[in-house]
């Protein structure tokens, strides 16, 4: 059976930063990979451009998912028989595996449920039991503290530390945003300052699709020794990404994301932030010595993981950053550079039709949300779906981000990998006729 890695370039390899986007006999060897790909809606075959809300899933994370359930599927770290040593072994191979991929040792990565999940687990361990390592300093939130954030997150960034700052009397800054929806790093010594202990920001908007200046946030953050909290869920799935060269304490992402499963993500970091950070869930798996009256918690990762952890779906992820290093993730980029600009190269031609963010393709991700005048997302949606073509609709969970561009909800198409220029041009045909179907001039 072919898999993906015969999409290896042949010959000589693109210097660094001038990578090829996939020729056209390359993406047909690369779609083929997609069970879901073959579908049509009703009379149209699929154009699938909702891959920022949940990647498909290539036959080859299908089948190693598939593989460990029926030979090897057994609880993990707590048998002796064979298959439990099987499953053990696979699952931890998977973390060795998705902590490398961002550049992370095995024991720098927590499974989580999802990127919601370890976003969640840091802002809560830091405002209900932050207790401070010899190595990390005193991480506990305080009254008089502030936590900084940015007006695009995701509310998976910001509800939590909202609630974070309610538990413990830190004050909620953020920074807000330019007309043309990049940062406004006019702001940063202002909203960064000696008050703050975390910066928690996205590398990549869901909305806007804006990448952010990671390496200046950081270096605001270190000037004032605020911990660093990066939502990468944006950005692992499409960029080069290496946590330890971007320097942030820690990191989440997601694996539904990049071609893995649903029901698992990650919190990768620094072990001494880590070690430094007491459990939020407890029970079994996680505990070193009980007694009746008190006990006493593993290391890192192991603390934060209570109770029976995503097996297969580990080994579904560890299947999928195979893909992905096989790929290349600077193809992987140039295929998809290529595609935004095509996109609103597109979008930016229709009348009525807004794009929410930057234009152009640079410094962004391929996630374009578009308003079109006098036209309800939903019923944008609609139309897109009765030519085959999948998009988001809504607030994509950022309503602050929209409220900022007069906007209560977008039309999303977002890109990736397996994206066909041809779907790209079947989501613009559709949308210059959406205006028309309901009759605005």
């Amino acid at each position: 059976m072919d898999t993906l890695r015969s999409l290896a370039p042949a010959g000589e390899a693109a210097p660094v930063g001038e990578a090829a986007p996939f020729d056209d006999a390359e993406l047909a060897v690369l779609r083929a990979r997609f069970p879901v790909l073959r579908r049509t809606i009703g009379d149209h075959p699929l154009a699938y451009l909702d891959s920022a809300a949940t990647a498909q899933r290539p036959v080859d994370v299908l089948d190693a998912e598939r593989d460990y359930l029926e030979r090897s599927n057994a609880a993990v770290h707590r048998g002796a028989h064979t298959l439990a040593e099987e499953a053990t072994e696979a699952y931890e191979q998977a973390r060795v595996a998705v902590a490398g991929f961002v550049g992370r040792a095995d024991d720098e990565l927590v499974w989580t449920r999802n990127a919601t999940e370890g976003l969640n687990l840091v802002a809560f361990a830091l405002s209900q039991y932050g207790t401070g390592g010899a190595d990390a300093g005193d991480l506990t939130l305080r009254p008089g503290d502030e936590v900084v954030v940015t007006e695009l997150e995701h509310h998976a960034n910001l509800v939590p530390w909202q609630q974070a700052c309610l538990r413990t009397g830190a004050h909620l800054r953020w920074i807000g945003l330019t007309d043309d929806g990049r940062l406004d790093e006019t702001q940063l010594d202002d909203v960064i300052t000696d008050r703050t202990k975390v910066l928690a920001f996205a590398h990549a908007s869901n909305v806007l699709g804006t990448v952010l200046p990671v390496e200046r946030l950081v270096e605001r953050a270190r000037a004032v020794g605020a911990l660093t909290v990066l939502d990468a869920c944006q950005s692992v799935p499409h960029l080069d990404v290496n946590l330890v060269d971007l320097d942030v304490d820690l990191a989440v992402f997601s694996a539904h994301k990049m071609l893995g499963p649903t029901g698992i993500g990650a919190l990768a970091g620094r072990r001494e932030i880590l070690d430094a950070l007491p459990p939020v869930l407890t029970g079994g798996s996680m505990v070193e010595v009980v007694t009746m009256e008190s006990s006493t918690f593993r290391p890192p990762p192991q603390r934060f993981e209570a109770g029976t952890p995503p097996v297969s779906q580990a080994v579904a992820w560890h299947r999928a950053v195979e893909v992905l290093d096989d790929l290349g993730m600077d193809r992987v980029a140039a295929h998809e550079h290529a595609l935004t600009e095509r996109l609103l190269a597109g979008v930016t031609k229709i009348p009525g039709v807004r794009v929410l963010g930057p234009e152009t393709a640079t410094d962004r991700v391929g996630a374009v949300s578009v308003v079109v005048d006098g036209v309800h997302p939903h019923d944008v949606g609609q139309v897109l779906d009765a030519a085959g073509v999948a998009v988001r609709v809504g607030h994509h969970c950022a309503q602050p981000v929209h409220r900022r561009y007069g906007a209560t909800a977008s039309t999303r198409a977002s890109v990736y990998l397996y994206t066909a220029p041809s779907e790209v041009d079947a989501f613009l045909e559709a949308l210059a006729g959406v205006r028309a179907y309901f009759g605005r001039r």
